[in-house]
């Protein structure tokens, strides 16, 4: 698996409030198959994580939503936290961002609250995906169809509930960053 995404970007959209594990371990893992990876936020400088209600660590941003181009990247990795995706859904900017991978049809991955973003975008009408618990009636409400499974994938776009589903979300988003883009929708 060393070189699967060996010529692939890949962008991470976090906020503060980040869930620092939901974004360490699946950088890792796309990092791990080759892939660059460059961090986007609201906000140039740095994020502050956190381990459920503990600060973490902080991460250094390398480009902000308004100077993302979602077109030079090969998929979009959104990690969870409560905060992180009410901040990321409230910047039109990064509502933007995410919604252009969708259109362009390619791979997306989203884990535990991620989706409030997905939301916003309304990228999620039709779509088969899982959250953490407490988004259910808000993906259901946006036309999604939602499950409680470990990882769900449809047509590209990749969900998880929680920490506990890491290691298959990880091997799940290097998959379908490997295969690249799917039919638009």
């Amino acid at each position: 698996m060393a070189a699967t995404l060996q010529g692939k970007r890949i962008a991470f959209l976090a906020a503060d409030g980040v869930e620092e594990v939901e974004y360490t371990e699946p950088r890792e893992a796309v990092e791990n198959a080759g892939a660059q990876v460059e961090l986007v936020s609201i906000e140039s400088g740095t994020i502050q994580a956190f381990n459920h209600l503990d600060h973490g660590k902080q991460y250094q941003v390398d480009v902000t939503t308004k100077e993302a181009d979602a077109g030079a990247y090969d998929g979009l990795v959104l990690p969870g936290g409560v905060a992180n995706p009410d901040f990321l859904r409230a910047d039109p900017e990064a509502v933007r961002f995410v919604k252009a991978f969708f259109d362009a049809g390619k791979p997306v991955g989203v884990i535990c609250h991620g989706p409030w973003t997905l939301v916003e975008a309304d990228v999620v009408r039709g779509r088969t995906i899982t959250s953490w618990p407490s988004l259910r009636t808000d993906l259901t409400n946006a036309g999604a169809n939602w499950v409680d499974q470990e990882v769900v994938t449809d047509n590209g776009l990749v969900s998880s509930r929680k920490p506990d589903d890491l290691p298959a979300f990880c091997a799940k988003i290097v998959e379908e960053f490997a295969e690249g883009r799917h039919t638009a929708r």
